[in-house]
């Protein structure tokens, strides 16, 4: 690599390490080249800012520029990126079933005992602290060059399991702060929001207690509202709805009475809100063409046209359709982590809205291993049944833009 480039390379690290990210976009740029002006390809920008723009460099000192002309278009293209960054504010939203975080104590009245120490899965302090650790990892990376300013999680123990989280691992530094449930759940797991304060200012938590007449116990759902940078008002709910565990079909009428639930919450919240920002994500153990999700809490595959600004739409139907997912079960990728958003968010007139095609499954090869049964890859796990196996996640995380 020629000294300039190498120079310029280091100047743009420091560059992005003082905060400057660029946003994903289509930009176009002019090189000076024999004495007329010609356009030059543009780069699309990824998550990986800084490989994008070392790729339209490269195609700048494939063209032979000279120094002068070279400096002018380098310029051009990080003015081009850096204009954009600047006139649309954006912060991610992600989600993410971090598989079992539990601590290794006991919490009284739950039945949390193949994760104490010595017990079937052999936990301890030092698998527990590396837990924390990938989810950590995890988080950064979906973050790209800024970690997101909301993350839903489910499959957390308790508060200690997410403070340690926020306090004690990489995303120490990154001010977090979070709310949790505190669900009759058996097994004692719950929903969690991560939030940033600069971001998002918290306004009121609100845990919705699901009543099963026979006394059956499941998760909450977690409804925070909080105010954006823009002034507006934002209803997030986080769930997990009931699993498929003695099967699809026998455990079904459990996840549409937990649908029943947060359809009513979120028509309340519609009724009380002059403009309906609403976001609700989680892992629902249903697809979303099954009857939870598509009929009784009515979220549509979003195309282009919005019925009404009340209207729910899931934004990882498309997903579904293409043969993906975030969860791989004999073989097939199923799509039960989804984000969902009502049609005020879709509205691009609107200050605050839902960045075209941002909603992403986050699986890069870290997160993935081998198939070793039905061929491609598969989330890379901690527990493969009792054995421990070091990952992260049997689930990969999903998330979208919001722009302000």
């Amino acid at each position: 690599m020629p000294p300039p480039f190498k120079l310029l390379i280091q100047k743009i690290n420091f560059w992005l390490r003082r905060g400057r990210a660029f946003h994903s976009h289509q930009a176009s740029f002019y090189a000076f080249s024999g004495g007329r002006s010609s356009l030059v390809s543009g780069v699309k920008t990824a998550c990986c800012p800084l490989q994008s723009l070392t790729q339209g460099i490269h195609q700048l000192w494939s063209q032979n520029l000279n120094q002068f002309k070279f400096r002018v278009a380098i310029l051009m293209l990080l003015s081009c990126a850096s204009c954009h960054s600047e006139s649309q504010n954006s912060f991610r939203v992600m989600f993410y079933n971090v598989e079992n975080l539990f601590d290794c104590e006991h919490d009284d009245g739950k039945n949390d005992n193949e994760f104490l120490p010595g017990n079937e899965r052999n936990w301890n302090t030092y698998r527990y602290n590396q837990k924390l650790t990938n989810i950590a990892k995890v988080i950064t990376a979906v973050g790209g060059w800024t970690t997101p300013a909301l993350v839903g999680l489910c499959e957390v123990e308790n508060d200690k399991v997410v403070t340690d989280l926020i306090s004690q691992s990489p995303l120490k530094n990154q001010g977090y702060r979070y709310v949790i449930t505190n669900s009759p759940d058996e097994r004692g797991i719950d929903v969690a929001l991560l939030y940033q304060r600069d971001i998002f200012k918290l306004l009121q938590t609100n845990p919705i207690r699901i009543h099963y007449r026979n006394n059956k116990t499941t998760r909450d759902i977690l409804h925070v509202s909080g105010k954006v940078q823009s002034g507006d008002t934002l209803d997030i709910f986080v769930c997990h709805f009931p699993s498929r565990s003695g099967g699809e079909k026998s455990t079904e009428g459990a996840r549409n009475f937990v649908a029943k639930f947060l359809k009513y919450s979120v028509d309340s919240v519609i009724s009380l809100r002059k403009k309906p920002n609403i976001l609700i994500m989680g892992d629902f153990n249903d697809f979303p063409d099954n009857a939870s999700i598509y009929h009784v809490l009515k979220a549509r595959s979003f195309t282009s046209s919005i019925e009404s600004s009340s209207s729910l739409y899931n934004l990882f139907y498309q997903f579904m359709e293409n043969k993906k997912g975030s969860y791989k079960h004999q073989g097939n990728w199923n799509m039960l982590d989804q984000i969902i958003v009502s049609g005020e968010l879709l509205n691009q007139k609107n200050k605050l809205h839902i960045k075209e095609n941002s909603a992403q499954i986050f699986s890069p090869d870290f997160l993935l291993e081998k198939d070793k049964s039905a061929g491609g890859k598969k989330p890379f796990r901690t527990y493969l049944g009792p054995r421990y196996i070091g990952g992260y996640s049997d689930h990969l995380p999903v998330y979208i833009d919001i722009i302000y």
